[in-house]
């Protein structure tokens, strides 16, 4: 039995996770954490994730309960999983991460963090995502040099950062693949008369609306037809769940930095 700690476990993400870990007969939540701030801390974790007393209450302190846990999951804000982090190095316990919105510096700082720490850090835990992180790549080597390519993605109107993580994981995958860096041929949205569309840029759009879970589409143009790849997801659990997984996956693992492609032997061979 795997035991695993939350933190952020009375947000969204975070009940999801509690329900996914309880959930899966090879898990077991040990730790639940909330910000110092949150009225709810010293509830029951499986009561505020809505699946009855699991007997863990929500505590504000990680580092207290980290003999109890195997795993952390942290899907948080850039900030709190740098705390988190700075709390795991020197401790047995390997940690996965789904925060998003890092600054450059911020992810200079995780990635160092993985010479001290087993971690498994990606834009997106959904087995569907990361397969078409594949097709992207097949998509770009045929259709890359001829189409134009856009990204549109979609979330609920309480996500933070945009673009998505997600959305620029799939930028980064087309780019890498054509042999360009994002952070040169990247426009985010367009408004006015910016003249002709540059062929060699990755275009992305945004939209905030409602309780969108997530949404992207990958538009490859060219003359006389058009390629999309979309990945929608209609819940929560399809993150938790591909956390889940990565957790059981990192256990024993050496030290390092992995993502999800390597959870699901993408880079196998």
């Amino acid at each position: 039995m795997l035991n695993i700690a939350i933190t952020g476990a009375s947000g969204r993400m975070g009940r999801a996770l509690i329900q996914a870990v309880e959930a899966n007969e090879q898990t077991a939540l040990t730790v639940a954490t909330v910000s110092p701030s949150s009225s709810l801390a010293g509830s029951d974790a499986g009561e505020v994730a809505g699946i009855g007393k699991t007997d863990v209450p929500l505590t504000t302190h990680l580092k207290e309960g980290l003999d109890k846990a195997d795993v952390v999951i942290d899907f948080t804000t850039p900030e709190a999983t740098l705390a988190h982090l700075s709390q795991l190095a020197g401790s047995n316990t390997a940690i996965v991460i789904g925060t998003t919105g890092f600054t450059d510096a911020q992810l200079a700082e995780l990635n160092a963090y993985a010479e001290q720490l087993p971690i498994v850090f990606a834009a997106n835990y959904s087995v569907g995502v990361n397969l078409s992180l594949q097709l992207l790549r097949t998509a770009a080597r045929v259709m890359g040099e001829e189409a134009d390519i856009e990204i549109l993605e979609a979330h609920h109107r309480h996500k933070v950062d945009a673009p998505s993580g997600t959305a620029l994981r799939m930028g980064e995958a087309v780019a890498e693949t054509l042999g360009r860096d994002l952070s040169q041929c990247a426009v985010y949205g367009r408004q006015g008369q910016e003249g002709p569309r540059d062929k060699d840029t990755i275009g992305f759009a945004t939209v905030r609306a409602g309780d969108i879970v997530g949404e992207h589409t990958v538009l490859f143009a060219s003359e006389g037809e058009r390629l999309e790849i979309t990945h929608k997801a209609s819940s929560r659990q399809t993150f938790a769940r591909g956390a889940v997984r990565a957790s059981l996956w990192l256990s024993g693992r050496d030290k390092g930095l992995y993502d999800m492609e390597d959870v699901l032997g993408f880079r196998s061979g």
